[in-house]
């Protein structure tokens, strides 16, 4: 395949610019890509996740639906649910406010948009994997450093939905971002709040962080 020019990243910027000024950027650039250059990172990263070390026992994992731009997971899914792998796409929960419940992702499951236009599947109908069964979660970012820094959307709902896992690593899944590999920056500044990654995985290659920076 051929290799398609990386965009301008932020690296030089990341002192100077605020995290909303910073994710306002990096979401335009990701949104800029062709629908040629979209499929190749789908490929790509559908290899780098098939071969990754943490995955490679995982047996129930939490993606996404790609919108705004995202990399796309769901090359991956196709194929690794060949394997046995079942799937979960993320449900808002309507009574925890900012948490976030699992809920199974078949060929069948009917889908609605939530209040952010977002389509998942009916709370009230099936059953839901609580996040701590999870072995995985594969989850959208739109910035992040080598030291396990991301930034996301802004909601909090992951954060929220997996603060346990500062508590009780030993309960919490792999938590995986993904991500094209121009989002990545110098350094990004952490919140207290923010939950640490197990690693972030692009269209070009794997970033795994020690244990030590989950602290």
């Amino acid at each position: 395949m051929t290799q398609f020019q990386t965009p301008r990243p932020f690296d030089t910027h990341t002192d100077t610019l605020s995290r909303s000024e910073l994710r306002k950027r990096l979401r335009q650039q990701r949104r800029s890509l062709s629908y040629e250059q979209q499929q190749q990172a789908t490929e790509q990263l559908a290899l780098n996740l098939l071969t990754h070390p943490d995955l490679h026992r995982a047996r129930h994992i939490a993606i996404y639906l790609p919108n705004d731009g995202e990399i796309d997971p769901l090359l991956y899914r196709d194929i690794a649910r060949r394997k046995g792998i079942q799937f979960y796409l993320p449900v808002l929960h309507p009574v925890l406010e900012g948490k976030l419940v699992f809920s199974p992702y078949t060929d069948n499951v009917e889908l609605t948009a939530n209040r952010f236009g977002i389509p998942e599947p009916d709370f009230s109908k099936g059953l839901k994997r609580p996040a701590w069964a999870l072995d995985a979660v594969l989850f959208p970012l739109v910035g992040f450093d080598e030291s396990g820094g991301r930034l996301g959307m802004g909601g909090g709902f992951y954060d929220r939905t997996f603060a346990f896992s500062r508590l009780r690593p030993g309960l919490a899944p792999k938590l995986i971002g993904l991500a094209h590999d121009f989002q990545k920056v110098t350094r990004l500044p952490t919140e207290p709040w923010d939950v640490p990654l197990h690693g972030v995985v692009t269209d070009r290659r794997c970033y795994r962080f020690r244990r030590s920076s989950m602290a």
